[in-house]
């Protein structure tokens, strides 16, 4: 039953989107070719790498590997979301402040990944944050300058 289909109610950057689905479509899947959310990507279609996260109810998850089913009433949250009236989210600027972006395949995972853990902890370690971006796989950065974007996020929190 492959083939099966559904009816399913996504709340995708505070959207609600209704969308015919078959039962084994990836929640990837719904967001790049049904609503047209190319900023969340497809690297390794296997929960390796990372470049496919978003946010469900809060919390980081492999897009590839969630069944659009089992995200049907769930809040979810993509790069697309995180900039408001037309201003970038403070995790955004900084990846470009601290030139945490190189190629920026890996770039919407890592932030995704890096909102939910300050979201989480607002001021964690370097430790931490090295930990929690640990899914996430750059090839081009090396990660220095990631973790002193994230760490950039987090010293200003401490601040105000």
């Amino acid at each position: 039953m492959a083939n099966h289909k559904s009816i399913i109610d996504l709340n995708v950057n505070g959207t609600i989107h209704t969308i015919e689905i078959k039962s084994n479509w990836t929640l990837l899947r719904v967001l790049r070719d049904k609503l047209c959310l190319t900023g969340t990507k497809c690297g390794c279609d296997k929960g390796e790498c990372g470049a496919c996260t978003v946010l469900m109810n809060g919390e980081p998850v492999l897009s590839c590997l969630t069944l659009a089913a089992t995200a049907h009433g769930q809040e979810i949250l993509t790069i697309e979301g995180l900039s408001k009236d037309g201003k970038l989210h403070p995790i955004q600027q900084a990846f470009i402040d601290y030139g945490a972006i190189q190629c920026g395949f890996c770039t919407p995972g890592m932030i995704m990944s890096a909102k939910a853990l300050l979201d989480e902890n607002p001021h964690p370690t370097e430790d931490e944050i090295r930990d929690r971006i640990n899914g996430n796989l750059c090839r081009c950065t090396g990660y220095a300058k990631i973790v002193e974007a994230i760490m950039a996020v987090a010293d200003k929190r401490r601040i105000t």
